[in-house]
């Protein structure tokens, strides 16, 4: 698993490193979420959210335990009420006495500061949307906020928030600050309007309160349905946060992305373009699927960008007339084959013409130079030929040979 190279603020080095093929992540502060660290240089985590009902410990362990084990590293539950909120004592018992103690965050909203000082007795990380917090009944014949007005909720925003920093801080728990696009408060409405401005000014306000507090155990996001939002966001609190001396960790994600095949490309759309600036520490992609189809988009878009090592990186080319066998069957051969091992590259070229070149990062490669036979490389260099109906099997042995083969 990588550590990368790390600057202040991503744009900082463009010039000089206009040709460096590696991720510059930008410096954040380490926030402790349980045993699992966001932020200050570690790989980026990777979070989802359980749909059951908290109340159903049962149900709601099982649910966490599989998005654990199929490589979620923090979970999200919601806890719309108190007793939801009181459950999660029982749910984190159960964990750590039928598995082990995985590391979750409670969503909160409307209200919610007595739910959060429960949550915050149980669980490792509450998460906060500033725009529901601390409810502003809708005036429908407003047609604007004056300045003592905003000041006044303001006041009344921290002295509802001090009773649950004070208790994380105490307690050596994190907070998220999660912003999103459609809830922002009406006052924010009225001042910044529906913008990536008024996201960034409705975080800022309750990360003043939470210094103020000497509390700085946060994370912050800035979600959007709409990706360009999404991204305009995020790239601004990364430059507010830069000019104000801030380090905090950004949670990334693209709420409401929807399911399928679209939802996939959305999400990794939003999520991807602020990776490959160097912005973000913790993602998680939102789907309208079960929770576990999320993991695997997370770790593809980690392991496209050189970010973490989870899996094989297959390099194949698209084929043409020139392929001397079927690739797209072979390619399914030697992925079923040899998916099981972590970290290793392997690519399946159709011919010569892409073959040692376009391959030449890969550690193993799977070439058809002349009907019939598969040439096997150790990177650059060729092995053996072997007859095409043995290519798989010679493989895998050759993998075995070099001491990197591990049984499923």
């Amino acid at each position: 698993m990588q550590t990368l190279p790390m600057l202040t603020h991503p744009y900082a080095a463009f010039n000089q490193l206009e040709y460096d093929t590696t991720i510059r992540r930008c410096k954040t502060r380490p926030v402790k979420v349980g045993n699992v660290t966001i932020g200050g240089g570690h790989p980026v985590v990777v979070q989802s959210m359980i749909n059951e009902d908290t109340l159903n410990i049962e149900g709601s362990v099982n649910a966490i335990r599989h998005l654990h084990e199929i490589g979620c590293e923090i979970v999200r539950v919601t806890v719309p009420s108190m007793a939801h909120a009181k459950a999660l004592e029982g749910i984190k018992q159960e964990l750590r006495q039928t598995y082990e103690d995985v590391p979750i965050v409670a969503d909160v909203h409307h209200n919610g500061m007595k739910i959060a000082l429960e949550v915050a007795k149980h669980i490792e990380k509450v998460r906060i949307n500033p725009g529901l917090y601390v409810f502003e009944k809708p005036n429908s014949k407003r047609t604007e906020y004056t300045q003592s007005e905003f000041e006044e909720i303001g006041e009344k925003i921290g002295e509802t928030l001090k009773p649950l920093i004070i208790s994380l801080r105490d307690q050596g728990k994190a907070m998220r600050i999660g912003v999103n696009h459609g809830s922002l408060a009406e006052r924010i409405l009225f001042t910044y309007g529906d913008t990536p401005e008024g996201m960034v000014e409705s975080a800022l306000e309750f990360v003043r309160i939470c210094e103020y507090l000497d509390f700085r155990n946060l994370v912050i996001s800035m979600k959007a349905s709409r990706v360009p939002v999404m991204i305009a966001a995020y790239r601004l609190i990364s430059k507010r946060m830069n000019e104000l001396g801030m380090d905090y960790p950004l949670h990334l994600g693209v709420t409401e992305a929807g399911d399928g095949e679209y939802g996939r490309i959305k999400s990794t759309a939003g999520i991807a373009t602020l990776l490959a600036d160097g912005i973000g520490d913790t993602i998680r992609v939102s789907l309208t699927e079960s929770p576990e189809k999320e993991i695997p988009v997370c770790y593809s878009i980690l392991q496209a960008l050189g970010l973490r090592k989870t899996m094989v990186e297959y390099t194949a080319c698209p084929s043409c007339g020139r392929t001397l066998f079927n690739l797209e069957k072979v390619l399914h051969q030697v992925r079923e084959a040899t998916k099981h091992l972590t970290g290793l590259d392997i690519a399946v070229m159709g011919c010569i013409v892409n073959g040692p070149g376009e391959m030449a990062d890969a550690d193993y490669g799977y070439v058809g130079k002349t009907p019939g036979y598969i040439s096997l490389y150790r990177r650059r260099e060729e092995i053996k030929k072997v007859p095409e109906d043995d290519g798989v099997e010679e493989l895998i042995s050759l993998i075995k040979a070099d001491g990197l083969w591990v049984d499923p």
